[in-house]
Parts: structure tokens; C-alpha cells; sequence
């Protein structure tokens, strides 16, 4: 079914304007020059390129304002952002760059004495960047600032003073403080934290062969600099490089527009989520539960949907009561008609096995599987245990999830299909380094049924693992855009001269 956006782009067309050819500004203010540069032609410069330009001007009546500029573009410059140039879109920036420019924003502060929080700042970045943040992250803490960082990535938490591990496991099995201290005392320690930092896993030795390829030619969109690349078929491939190199220009634009017909795309946009869309509809087994409670109670299965009949009369079904106030943020309640549970009480009536649609929707993965052991719905919740998530209750909103757990779940709703070539864009993302194997066993699962996957990845575990690796580089922005590696992990390690092969063989010794 077509979005109101997918249909709206049979009557909308997008072109730059004639008027300004795209640069958004009037000729007077385009007439204006420092240098021979306009204020467009200045935005339009990578970072590196705009410093040596803003250095060669020398006026002392903005000398405090150019003193500013230069060390906002030296830091962007330090931290990996080279090959960016100001007028880039935000929208347009990969996660990993996202990240670093938050980071950024704090860098050239001079206070101190102050609390920052960092919510993983690794995430979607090249192991070679990992370097570069953490440097930042020690600067802001030498001079005087408390920095907590909620973080999975092995370098980052190697430079922590204290460490917090919080667990065992995830769901209603964590929620509790395991270790406290050091780094070298964690090493010491039995938890899974722990033991994930001083496992490495080893390079694949027997790798996947391939008789077929799916071929790109001349790909020259953004960076990409008119590059022929053949992607192995029914095989695990892993295509990596430094943030801006074009990998994912290369995979998620220029190859899927190739080969869209047989593609399934498990990316990092967020799914629509409001408070009624939940684990088991995204997946699409809710219509069996509720077939299941209609059966046995000789109901429309309306009366189980806290979207429909069976919806709480107060609440209407959102659980909670909103109060908007005129001149200041809403106030948000639990509704105490359901106490928060979104059905009437007709609806909790109605059982299955001794438990209504709530106790159901309560239920976690694990406990769900064996409830509906016997039943055809059983398939589909096995999908969220398949992908790690067998922590999740069933009616838990997606609006609650993080973003490693939202693309999980997309991952789930499409691990049926055969034939296909299955694009991950950062799988690893927002997740605990002990659940890397088990989603590097659903991948291969995914091969031996005859699908093709690309992975779009910086985890040097996942790259070990591949069955063939194509690297896109060398560096970032207009340093990138060239095939500068592919073939096998042993290849990568014993031969291959580019910044992944680097840290792989860092993380070997």
C-alpha cells in the first residue's frame, strides 16, 4: 500500500532554481566577494580548502570572528570531517557524521566544571575514527568536565576512569549494576561485558564462493569516481571504508537502483512509530492473535484491538490521558479507566488459555513462544527471538525502542524471504558486542538459504567474518569514492594497504 508521500511524487517535481541556480541568495549578496570568493562559493568548499581560503584574509577588524571560524573548522577538520562542506544538507549525513558534529558543538566550549553525557558516540563510525573521539572525549575531561558515556564500542571504553556494567542480560533480566571500576578490573570480571572485550573473533578461513556477480559499472554518483564493481551473488559480502568514502552511495543508491526488483533494504531510517504500533503488528502477527481470542470466544476480532471495538471508552485506546494546557507543554497521565492497558473491560473478558489480549500483549518473546507453541503465530514471533530481541514484550511500543532495536525488527519482518539480496545498512548498530555472533548466524542463515547479503559495516568482528570484503576509499569526501580493496578477510590482512586492513590487523595483535 502507497504512502500519501509515494503517491504525491506523481505531481511534485523538484528542480534547482533557475533564478539562483540552487545557491539560495540574491545577486547582491552573491556579488559581494572577499578574495575573489562569494559567501556561496566559500560554502561550497571542503573544510580543508575553506581554512587555507579564511587564512589568507587578513583583515584586523574581523580578526576575533576569523580567529572563531578557524578553530570551529580546525576541529570539524581533527575530528574526520575534512571532505564536508557547509552548505551539505544534515539530512544527508551518514549516523557516524551526525555524531561527530554533535560532538563538535562542545569541543571549542571553555567551560569546565560541567556533566556531559554522550549516548554512543562510536555509533556508525570507521574503527580508524574511534581514535580521533576519543582524543576529543579526553580533551573535555582534562579540562575540568565530568563525561559520561553510555557506549558498546571496545576503544571507547578502554579510555574510561570508572566503568558502570549494567545487566546480565537485557530486559526483565538486567536492570542491575554487575561492575564497578577500572578497566583493568573489568577484565578480571564475569560479565558479559567483560568477556566480549577479550574476545576477538578469528578471521574466516573458509570462505563462500561465488560463480556469479552482480556487476556495477561506472558508478559516479557523489564521490564515486567511475568505479567497476563486481558483487559476488549467494554470498556474505561486506562492503566498509571510512565515513564519506561513497560505500553506502555505492550500496543503498547507485546498486539498488541497478537491481531494486530483488532487493530488500534493512536501513537506518526510523519507522513510523506511535504509542499503538508494537513488536507484534510490525511483524504482522497481531491479526493471528486476535483470530486466536476471536475463534475461541465466537467474536468479531474487532473486540481485540485497542484500535477498534476493543478500545478503553476514556482513553480511546492510547493508554493515557492528554491535558493540553494553552501556554505550556501538554500534561501526559495514565488513564484510570485501563490503568494504562488500552482495552475496555469487554475486551479483558475475553480469554485464551486462561489469559486475555493484555496478559498476551505483556507477555516477553520467550514467554510468548511457549504460549503459543501450538499455534501458526508461534513462526512470527520466533523471528524477534532470531534477531535478539527475545526480551521485548510483544505489545511494547515501538516509540520506545532504540534505534539498534528498530532496525532489528525490520530485520526480523523480512527473514522469510528467499531469493534475494538483502542490504543491512550498520546492523551492528546500538548493539552489545556479545550479540554480534548471533546475528552474524542469522546472516549466514540468510546465505544458505540462497540469498545474497551486503553488509554495510564497521564492526571489525562482522568484517572477519565475511565471505568477501570490498573496501571503498582510500579516505573521505573528494579523498574517496575508489575501489581500493576486494576479496577475502586473509587477503585483507596479509596484503591490502588502506585504513580498514590497518585496524584489522591492530586488532589481530
Amino acid at each position: 500500500m502507497k504512502t500519501m508521500k509515494e503517491k504525491g511524487k506523481k505531481f511534485i517535481s523538484q528542480k534547482f532554481c533557475t533564478s539562483c541556480n540552487g545557491k539560495r541568495l540574491n545577486p547582491n549578496v552573491l556579488n559581494c566577494k572577499i578574495n575573489t570568493y562569494s559567501i556561496s562559493d566559500m560554502c561550497e568548499l571542503e573544510l580543508t580548502e575553506l581554512l587555507n581560503v579564511i587564512k589568507d584574509i587578513k583583515d584586523k577588524r574581523v580578526s576575533s570572528l576569523l580567529t572563531s571560524l578557524k578553530d570551529g573548522l580546525t576541529r570539524m577538520i581533527n575530528i574526520g570531517l575534512s571532505y564536508l562542506h557547509l552548505n551539505r544538507g544534515t539530512n544527508t549525513l551518514s549516523g557516524g557524521e551526525a555524531q561527530r558534529l554533535k560532538l563538535v558543538r562542545y569541543m571549542g566550549s571553555s567551560l569546565s566544571d560541567m556533566l556531559y553525557i554522550f549516548d554512543e558516540p562510536s555509533t556508525g563510525m570507521h574503527s580508524h575514527d574511534v581514535k580521533k573521539i576519543n582524543r576529543l572525549i579526553c580533551d573535555l575531561k582534562e579540562r575540568g568536565n565530568t563525561v559520561i558515556i553510555v557506549e558498546h564500542d571496545k576503544e571507547v571504553i578502554k579510555i574510561a576512569d570508572e566503568i558502570i556494567d549494567i545487566g546480565m542480560y537485557a530486559g526483565w533480566k538486567g536492570g542491575e549494576v554487575v561492575f564497578q571500576g577500572t578497566y583493568k578490573e573489568l577484565l578480571d570480571a564475569q560479565t558479559l561485558t567483560a568477556k566480549a572485550i577479550q574476545y576477538s573473533a578469528p578471521v574466516k578461513e573458509e570462505v563462500r564462493k561465488s560463480n556469479s556477480f552482480f556487476s556495477i559499472s561506472n558508478a559516479q554518483l557523489n564521490n564515486l569516481k567511475n568505479i567497476n564493481v563486481d558483487i559476488p551473488s549467494k554470498i556474505l559480502n561486506v562492503v566498509t571504508g571510512v565515513a564519506g568514502s561513497g560505500k553506502s552511495t555505492l550500496i543503498t543508491k547507485v546498486f539498488t537502483d541497478q537491481y531494486k526488483d530483488d532487493i530488500v533494504v534493512v536501513n537506518q531510517k526510523a519507522v513510523f512509530t506511535t504509542n499503538r504500533s508494537t513488536p507484534i503488528t510490525f511483524i504482522g502477527g497481531f491479526d493471528e492473535i486476535r483470530n486466536i481470542f476471536a475463534t475461541e470466544n465466537h467474536v468479531n476480532k474487532g473486540y481485540l484491538s485497542f484500535n477498534s471495538q476493543g478500545a478503553c471508552e476514556e482513553c480511546k485506546g492510547k493508554g493515557v490521558i492528554v491535558t493540553e494546557l494553552v501556554h505550556m507543554s501538554p500534561v501526559i497521565s495514565t488513564c484510570e479507566s485501563c490503568n494504562g492497558g488500552r482495552y475496555n473491560q469487554h475486551a479483558l473478558s475475553l480469554t485464551y488459555k486462561n489469559k486475555n489480549i493484555l496478559d498476551v500483549l505483556t507477555m516477553n518473546v520467550d514467554e510468548a513462544l511457549d504460549f503459543f507453541a501450538d499455534a501458526k503465530v508461534s513462526k512470527k514471533i520466533n523471528q524477534l527471538k532470531k534477531v535478539g530481541l527475545s526480551y521485548l514484550t510483544l505489545g511494547q511500543p515501538l516509540s520506545t525502542l532504540s534505534g539498534g532495536e528498530v532496525q532489528r525488527i525490520k530485520l526480523a519482518q523480512t527473514l522469510n524471504k528467499k531469493g534475494k539480496i538483502y542490504i543491512l545498512d550498520e546492523p551492528t548498530k546500538g548493539l552489545h558486542a556479545s550479540d554480534i555472533d548471533r546475528l552474524m548466524k542469522l546472516f549466514n542463515a540468510l546465505v544458505d538459504k540462497g540469498n545474497t547479503v551486503i553488509i554495510i559495516e564497521h564492526n571489525l568482528d562482522v568484517i572477519k567474518q565475511a565471505d568477501w570484503i570490498i573496501d571503498i576509499g582510500p579516505s573521505g569526501g573528494k579523498n574517496g569514492g575508489e575501489l581500493v580493496f576486494q576479496g577475502t578477510p586473509n587477503d585483507m590482512v596479509k596484503s591490502a594497504n588502506t585504513l580498514t586492513a590497518e585496524c584489522l590487523r591492530a586488532d589481530l595483535t
